[in-house]
């Protein structure tokens, strides 16, 4: 295999394992497009493109997405990493972008729009559905079963279980109360300043109440790790619907300052994290773990129960505002696409 075959495969790489909004993968359209057309980089030189090349990638992302990459910088810079798109491959990629006139980056703008397409698909199910015939496990499955949308699951999921959670909470009203104990009344006026500007309370009103709110984080990064909703009452929880092993277990405890942690995974998945996070000691700083089954049953309760007209409509309104606001929907192809011409070019010989 030549150096360009060994590239044009790991370019494939990145393109199958990026969630659908292709930010790795838009990142190298952007280097090819600038080395092509203002020829002032040298692909071989990484310093020449690591950092400008993600405010190109940024610029062309708020045009097509509405929204810029929110990696960590170590992460994103993985994707010049020997086992990703390093420079010789991305010197092998430039030299046939330029013989091919842009073919490279029609390749990648391509396959931005095919999964977009797919994701509009998808996702209109949700947004056309009402309260009687939407099903979660069917907006599940449809992005589970679909190549194109699986890397993009974790979102979804994130999604679903917010929309559920935060809803449920308003409903019901839950309050949070901070409160200090009567023996300690005398430490809190010395501290007043910092109870009032950190609690909320002082020594004439010694407690607070306020609305229980749950929040999404906004940010995952592609191993999954990390906070992704939290509480203002405690509980951080963390969404997982793909196989737990102990090294990505321990980064997910050590990863949220939390000893209440929530989990909510596949069903399949519940008795290998409890085994797991038992294993590594750690089993008491989980709160519980929710399990796809249990989405289902309340999602069903929520939108077709007795209580169905007074939260249905909301979890669902919710729900599609969530989608939309992570999936900015993408009916025509972006003028930015279009005024580069890529329908023109001919990507068969790559």
């Amino acid at each position: 295999m030549s150096i360009y075959d060994d590239a044009k495969k790991a370019l494939d790489t990145v393109l199958n394992k990026s969630r659908v909004h292709l930010y790795k993968p838009i990142q190298i359209a952007e280097i090819l497009y600038h080395d092509r057309i203002y020829k002032d980089i040298n692909l071989l030189n990484l310093e020449d493109y690591r950092n400008k090349s993600k405010k190109w990638r940024d610029d062309i992302c708020i045009q097509l997405l509405g929204r810029v990459c929110t990696s960590s910088a170590k992460f994103q810079d993985n994707l010049f990493e020997t086992n990703a798109l390093p420079p010789k491959f991305i010197n092998a990629l430039g030299i046939k972008n330029r013989e091919t006139h842009g073919a490279i980056e029609a390749y990648i703008y391509n396959k931005f729009i095919a999964k977009h397409s797919q994701l509009s698909s998808a996702l209109s199910y949700c947004i056309d559905s009402t309260i009687s015939t939407f099903d979660v496990k069917h907006l599940i499955d449809s992005f589970w079963c679909e190549p194109g949308l699986k890397r993009s699951l974790d979102k979804i999921y994130e999604i679903i279980v917010y929309a559920l959670f935060a809803t449920l909470v308003e409903i019901l009203e839950f309050k949070v109360q901070v409160h200090v104990e009567k023996k300690h009344l005398d430490l809190l006026d010395d501290f007043s300043e910092f109870a009032q500007k950190v609690m909320c309370i002082d020594f004439q009103n010694p407690q607070y109440i306020q609305d229980a709110r749950v929040y999404r984080v906004g940010v995952t990064n592609a191993a999954d790790r990390g906070l992704d909703m939290y509480s203002n009452w405690g509980p951080a929880i963390q969404i997982k619907h793909l196989s737990l092993d102990v090294e990505l277990a321990e980064n997910i405890v050590n990863s949220v300052s939390s000893d209440r942690i929530v989990i909510v995974c596949k069903n399949a998945e519940k008795d290998v994290i409890l085994s797991l996070l038992t294993q590594i000691g750690w089993k008491s700083k989980i709160q519980s773990i929710i399990t796809e089954n249990n989405l289902i049953n309340w999602y069903e309760k929520a939108l077709r129960g007795k209580f169905a007209k007074i939260i249905g409509q909301k979890l669902l309104d919710r729900l599609r505002d969530e989608i939309i606001n992570e999936f900015p929907p993408i009916n025509n192809i972006p003028d930015v696409i279009k005024n580069r011409h890529y329908d023109k070019i001919s990507i068969e010989m790559l």
